[in-house]
């Protein structure tokens, strides 16, 4: 005989999962695991195709101390010392102007803009300019700096139009990464009489330091790549140059749009091994973005 005090109180609240919602979150998992195999399957191919084409140009002993000065054509060898070279300087100097102007422009819209007219008018130019297409930004540089002030065609002015291209995507990022650290760290170091401006230099960046640091690094890749400012602001050279404000000068996408038109091997030899040396230094710049931003949140801890 069952008492009273043997029965429950009420009935349990988890009645079991129906039917219908097991078929839709069967369907739900399908579509996303799906939807994840569309999105690498093109990835893959493209690298596979990069990796196998490059991979015999890369490999060969002279592919990273030569140049193609001097080679026809149609004749192998050579290498991309020259344009490894001028895309380093090229996206360094890029950097140094575009991460100060992108930081300082973070830090002013997530600590001091607050819903001023001014930080929603910088929030709606920076919007604006990270949707410029890069040939926009080359043409901007090539009026105001070849036309107007009367510069010559050089790197730097392509250093100039990659800034303008840089600056909103380090914006947005280091702007993410200042909201994440927390409110209380902000208060507590205003509760010790410490002046808003060393909060943030000391506390407040230090915090978000890994997550910024990826962020440019990210931007910095997104630069490397593009193309037009070469085709606009400066010619591609074969060999060497190490002058920033004159002369023509190699980097890795003037290399694949030079050789578009070779139909020979040497030419396809030098696309691929091109695109491929471009993969691997953008691969390079995010491992050391991650290295860097992992001992400095270690050695914060």
């Amino acid at each position: 005989m069952t008492s009273v005090l043997d029965k429950p109180i009420k009935a349990p609240a988890f009645q079991g999962v129906g039917i219908r919602r097991r078929v839709t979150d069967l369907t739900a998992t399908i579509l996303v695991s799906l939807s994840v195999v569309v999105a690498l399957v093109p990835l893959v191919w493209v690298l596979w195709t990069v990796v196998v084409e490059g991979l015999p140009a890369i490999t060969s002993q002279t592919w990273f101390t030569n140049s193609f000065s001097g080679l026809s054509a149609s004749a192998m060898g050579g290498g991309v010392y020259h344009a490894l070279v001028g895309t380093l300087m090229q996206g360094l100097v890029c950097a140094i102007l575009a991460v100060p102007l992108g930081l300082f422009v973070a830090v002013y819209l997530v600590e001091y803009a607050g819903n001023s007219r001014l930080g929603k008018l910088t929030t709606f130019m920076v919007d604006i300019l990270s949707g410029v297409p890069s040939i926009v930004a080359a043409l901007f540089i090539y009026a105001l700096w070849i036309a107007t002030f009367g510069f010559p065609k050089s790197a730097f002015a392509v250093s100039l139009a990659l800034v303008l291209l840089m600056v909103p995507v380090v914006v947005r990022s280091t702007e993410e990464m200042l909201r994440v650290v927390p409110t209380d760290l902000r208060e507590a170091s205003y509760a010790l009489g410490v002046p808003k401006w060393k909060t943030i230099a000391r506390i407040v960046v230090p915090t978000a330091l890994p997550g910024i640091i990826t962020g440019v690094m990210l931007a910095l890749a997104r630069v490397l790549g593009e193309t037009a400012p070469l085709l606009i602001l400066v010619g591609y050279a074969p060999f060497i140059n190490f002058d920033l404000f004159g002369g023509e000068m190699g980097t890795l996408p003037g290399v694949m749009v030079a050789e578009m038109n070779n139909p020979t091997d040497a030419g396809s030899n030098r696309i691929w091994g091109a695109a491929l040396t471009l993969i691997l230094l953008i691969a390079l710049l995010n491992v050391i973005a991650k290295v860097i931003g992992h001992f400095t949140s270690v050695r914060k801890q």
